[in-house]
C-alpha cells in the first residue's frame, strides 16, 4: 500500500522506505524528489543504455518466498527497449542458477543495469512477460538513474561463448567457510536482492554495495555486517528489510567468474557504537544466510581493475580493523597512552606539524572537528612532565592526529626543536566543544587569525569530505588574516579544499604586511578583519559565525558582528590566551552557584591529603599545588579541561566562566573554587 505524507497524495514510497527517510529527516524532501524521478518508463538514455551491456544484475522470488540475487551475461544487444514500457532481455533459462527459479511468465524481477568500466547504473523493476525459453520482456514498473558512488572501475572481456555454460553443477552449502569466505573477505563489490508484496503485488529490487575490500565483516555466528553508506536516501534495500526482513547476495569474483549466491535473514542497526567507529558508516544491516550455492567459472566474463579504478568515495570509507581499532582506543579514552610521531611539516616559519599515530594495541579516538588533544611531555629541567593542549588540525576522518604548534612558550619550543620523526610523547582523549556541523545548510564563515587556522582547516577539511561523500557540501568561507606571506600557514592546503569544493568553498587571504608579495596572487586583501571587510565580501545571507585567533582579535570582530545584529548565539569562539571571550548575548549561563563567602575544607580523596580554602585565596587547583600535589591542568583558563577532575562530594562555583566541557559531576579545578551550600556535604575530590 502506499503511504501518506502530511495527508498529501499517496507517496510513491512503501512503509520501509518512509520509516527510515523520516528517521534521517528527509520524509518530505524525498516524497517529493520520488514524485519526480521514479517512472513507470524508460527515458531514451536508458534505452540507448541497455544495449551496451555485457551483463546484467537480476533480483527474483522463488516459491518459497527466497529471494535471490544473480548476475547473467551475453553479447552486448541481449537488452533492447521495443518501446519506452518494455525492456527485452534475451537469455536462457540456466536451472543451475538459484535466482531462475522465480523468472517465470508473470513473476515480479528486478533489474541493475551497471557498466563496471564507466560506472553508468540504471535500476528497473517490473513483471515478466515469457515469449520463449531463451527470451522474455519486462513491463516497465519503476525505473530510474543510481549515482556512480562506491563502483570500483573494471574492464571487461568474454572467455568463452556465453550462451554455451561451462560451469559444473552448483555446490549447496550448509555453513561460509573456505572458498565461499574468501571471496566475502577481498570483496569490494557485491548485490543485494530484496523485496516487499503491497496491494497483492510484489516489488522486487536489486541493487549495487560497494566499499574497500573486505568491508563485508564474517561473524563467528556466520552472519555478515555491512555497512551503509551515504547514498540517494531512497532506501530501497534497507526499506525492503524494514518491512520484509529478507535478502539474496550475489558475490563475484571477477577475475574467475565464480560466483557465491546467498539467500536469507536480514535486519537493519541504527543504533551501534561500532556505526561512529566505521569511517563513512551510517548505519549497519545484517544478513544470515540459510541458503548457500557456490558457482564455480558460472560467468562467461573476466573482468580487470584498473590501476586507478578505485572509487574515490570507498577510499573514503573505512575497514573492519580500523573500526576495532577505534573501539579499544575508546576503551583506552581517559588515560594517557604513547604516540609515535610519525611525521613532521614545516608549514610556515613559526608553524610545524606533527603527525602522531598509537603504538599500543588501539586506534585513535575519533574526534569531533575543531577539538583540542592533550598531550604530555618530559622537558630537561622541569619537576613533573608538562601538560598541553594543541588543536588538532587533522579532520575526524584522517588516520592520525595532526598537530600544528607554532614557536612560542616552553612546551611549544621544545616541540620544535626537540622532538623529531619517530620520538614518543603522551596523548590523551580528545576534547572541547568548538565544532562544527558538517551536514548544515546554513553557510558557515570561518574567521581565523595567525595560528587561529587550526581549528578552522579541521573544520574547512571535514566539511569537504562530507560534501564529497554525501554529495553536499556546506557553502563556507574560510577568511584567514596573517602578520605576512612567511609567517601564513598551509596556503598549498587551503587551495586544494577549495579546488576540492567546486568553488562551494571561498577562499579570503589577508596580508598586515604586503611586502614582497602579488595581491590577487599571494593574497585576497590587505590589512585586517573588520566589518567593512565582512560586508563587502559576504552576500547578504543568514551565517553560523566561527572564530579563532588572539584575544583582541576575537573580541573585535565579535562586538563588530554583534553590532550587525549577528545572534549571540550564531558567533562560536575558541578561547586561548590569557584571556576569552566577553560575550553580550542574554542567555543564562549554567554557571549560577556563589563562591563560599567563609572558609571550606577541601579533600583530595585518593591522596589522602586535606587543605583548607580561604576565600580569594586562590583556585582547587592551586590549593591543591600548596599541599604539593601536581594535577594536571594546561591552559588554567578553563578552555582546555585538562585539569577536569571527578567531585565525589560536594558542589563548586567558578571564579572565571569555563569555555570547556564538564559533567555535573566534575569539576574545572583551574578555574574553580568551593560552592557556597546549604548542606553539610563537604568537598571531595578524586585527587
Amino acid at each position: 500500500m502506499s503511504v501518506e505524507i502530511g495527508g498529501a497524495k499517496p507517496s510513491p514510497w512503501h512503509a520501509g522506505e518512509v520509516a527510515l527517510q523520516d528517521k534521517v529527516g528527509v520524509a518530505k524532501r524525498m516524497d517529493e524528489v520520488g514524485r519526480r524521478v521514479l517512472r513507470d518508463y524508460l527515458i531514451d538514455q536508458h534505452r540507448e543504455f541497455y544495449p551496451q551491456l555485457p551483463f546484467i544484475a537480476l533480483g527474483s522470488v522463488d516459491t518459497e518466498g527466497n529471494p535471490w540475487a544473480t548476475l547473467r551475461a551475453n553479447r552486448p544487444g541481449f537488452l533492447h527497449s521495443p518501446d519506452i514500457h518494455t525492456l527485452s532481455v534475451g537469455l536462457p533459462r540456466t536451472p543451475f542458477d538459484p535466482a531462475d527459479e522465480g523468472m517465470e511468465d508473470g513473476n515480479a524481477v528486478a533489474m541493475l543495469g551497471i557498466e563496471l568500466h564507466t560506472r553508468r547504473r540504471n535500476r528497473l523493476n517490473g513483471t515478466i512477460h515469457r515469449t520463449g525459453p531463451d527470451r522474455f520482456d519486462v513491463r516497465v514498473g519503476q525505473s530510474y538513474g543510481n549515482c556512480p558512488q562506491y563502483i570500483q572501475l573494471r574492464d571487461f572481456e568474454f572467455v568463452r561463448d556465453p550462451l554455451q555454460p561451462a560451469e559444473p553443477p552448483p555446490v549447496r552449502l550448509d555453513s561460509l567457510g573456505g572458498r565461499p569466505a574468501e571471496m566475502i573477505a577481498k570483496a569490494d563489490t557485491f548485490f543485494v536482492a530484496s523485496y516487499v508484496d503491497r496491494d497483492g503485488e510484489r516489488q522486487i529490487d536489486i541493487s549495487h554495495r560497494g566499499g574497500r575490500p573486505g568491508f563485508v565483516r564474517i561473524g563467528e555466528d556466520g552472519v555478515l555486517t555491512i555497512p551503509d553508506f551515504a547514498g540517494n536516501l531512497f532506501f530501497n534495500t534497507l526499506g525492503n528489510i524494514v518491512a520484509n526482513p529478507r535478502a539474496g547476495l550475489v558475490f563475484a569474483d571477477f577475475e574467475s567468474g565464480d560466483l557465491l549466491q546467498l539467500s536469507g535473514e536480514a535486519w537493519v542497526i541504527l543504533e551501534s557504537p561500532e556505526i561512529a567507529a566505521f569511517q563513512g558508516a551510517e548505519r549497519l544491516w545484517c544478513f544470515r544466510p540459510s541458503e548457500i550455492v557456490y558457482r564455480a567459472g558460472a560467468l562467461p566474463l573476466r573482468w580487470r581493475s584498473r590501476a586507478d579504478g578505485q572509487s574515490p568515495n570507498s577510499l573514503m570509507t573505512g575497514s573492519w580493523n580500523e573500526a576495532a581499532a577505534r573501539l579499544r582506543a575508546t576503551v583506552l579514552a581517559k588515560g594517557w597512552r604513547p604516540f609515535r610521531v610519525a611525521h613532521v611539516v614545516q608549514e610556515s616559519a613559526s608553524v610545524r606539524s606533527f603527525y602522531l599515530e598509537p603504538i599500543d594495541a588501539g586506534g585513535i579516538v575519533p574526534h569531533i572537528a575543531g577539538q583540542h588533544l592533550p598531550i604530555r611531555v618530559n622537558i630537561a629541567g622541569a619537576g613533573s612532565p608538562l601538560v598541553r593542549t594543541y588543536t588538532i588540525s587533522s579532520a575526524p576522518s584522517d588516520s592520525v592526529y595532526r598537530i600544528s604548534v607554532k614557536r612560542e612558550g616552553l612546551v611549544s619550543t621544545h616541540l620544535h626543536d626537540v622532538i623529531r620523526e619517530g620520538d614518543v610523547i603522551d596523548v590523551r582523549a580528545p576534547a572541547g566543544a568548538f565544532t562544527i556541523d558538517a551536514a548544515e545548510r546554513r553557510p558557515a564563515v570561518l574567521l581565523a587569525a595567525g595560528i587561529g587556522i587550526t581549528p578552522l582547516l579541521a573544520m574547512l577539511r571535514h566539511i569537504v569530505y562530507e560534501g564529497l561523500r554525501t554529495r553536499r557540501i556546506r557553502p563556507t568561507w574560510l577568511i584567514y588574516s596573517a602578520h605576512n606571506k612567511p609567517e601564513r600557514a598551509f596556503d598549498a592546503e587551503l587551495h586544494a579544499l577549495a579546488a576540492a569544493s567546486g568553488g562551494v568553498v571561498k577562499l579570503v587571504r589577508l596580508l598586515s604586511d604586503a611586502s614582497d608579495t602579488v595581491g590577487g596572487e599571494d593574497y585576497e586583501q590587505q590589512g585586517r578583519v573588520d566589518m567593512t571587510l565582512l560586508t563587502s565580501v559576504l552576500p547578504f545571507n543568514d551565517y553560523d559565525f566561527y572564530l579563532c585567533g588572539p584575544p583582541g582579535f576575537m573580541q573585535s570582530v565579535y562586538d563588530g558582528l554583534r553590532g550587525l545584529n549577528v545572534a549571540d548565539g550564531r558567533i562560536h569562539a575558541e578561547a586561548f590566551g590569557p584571556a576569552s571571550l566577553q560575550r553580550s548575548g542574554d542567555e543564562t549561563t549554567r554557571w549560577s552557584a556563589r563562591t563560599a563567602e567563609e572558609p571550606q575544607p577541601v579533600y583530595f580523596m585518593r591522596s589522602g591529603k586535606e587543605a583548607r580554602w580561604e576565600p580569594g585565596s586562590g583556585t582547587l587547583l592551586e590549593l591543591a599545588e600548596e599541599r604539593g600535589l601536581a594535577p594536571e591542568f594546561s591552559c588554567r583558563l578553563g578552555n582546555c579541561g585538562s585539569c577536569r577532575t571527578k567531585i565525589l562530594s560536594g558542589s563548586v562555583a567558578y571564579i572565571k566562566e569555563p569555555t570547556a566541557d564538564v559533567a555535573d559531576d566534575e569539576a574545572l579545578i583551574c578555574c574553580a573554587v568551593p560552592a557556597a551550600s546549604d548542606t553539610a556535604a563537604r568537598l571531595e575530590l578524586d585527587i
